[in-house]
């Protein structure tokens, strides 16, 4: 599982470019698995990636094209995946999305995360075995409608609170 210290992420989207060019052989951002969210309102960039959930609402494919890997990722067959959208429709985070009629999802890097070892700040990590699955049930209401981009920004908006709150604190100290 990919985690984050999202104290350290400067927003440099270096993961986001390395993941691209891994997966794609191209350089940009738009294909990237792991997506960096920018609130400016609090000065706060986090990176969006699929935490594994215990609920595994991508899996609820219609077409049976996802399955969950030895890894714990995600994994679509792209023979059965008729880009119906159901997994990003799912996916209460905006983790997976299609683009360019296929659904980008972190699927590890086959163990070896290209996004990890991009970050110059250790503000990501890999965990082999990450122990308990994170439950995504809450960000699960009312998520059906919205973009990926939508509810990446108000999954990042709700984890980066806490940290939010503690520099206020920390501020006023």
């Amino acid at each position: 599982m990919i985690t984050l210290e999202i104290e350290k992420c400067s927003g440099c989207s270096r993961c986001e470019v390395n993941c691209t060019f891994f997966h794609s052989g191209r350089i940009g951002r738009s294909a990237a698995r792991i997506k960096v969210v920018k609130i400016e309102a609090l000065g706060i960039d986090y990176p969006v990636v699929c935490q594994q959930c215990r609920e595994r609402y991508c899996t609820r494919c219609p077409e049976n094209a996802i399955e969950i890997g030895a890894l714990g990722q995600v994994i679509v067959s792209p023979t059965l995946c008729t880009a119906c959208g159901t997994c990003e429709t799912m996916c209460p985070i905006g983790a997976i999305e299609l683009f360019e009629e296929i659904p980008r999802v972190c699927d590890l890097c086959g163990g070896d995360p290209r996004c990890v070892k991009a970050c110059t700040l250790d503000a990501i990590h890999y965990e082999a075995d990450a122990g308990d699955k994170v439950s995504l049930k809450g960000f699960k209401k009312d998520s059906r409608n919205l973009a990926p981009e939508e509810k990446r920004h108000r999954y990042a908006l709700a984890s980066a609170k806490e940290l939010r709150d503690q520099w206020v604190v920390e501020r006023r100290g």
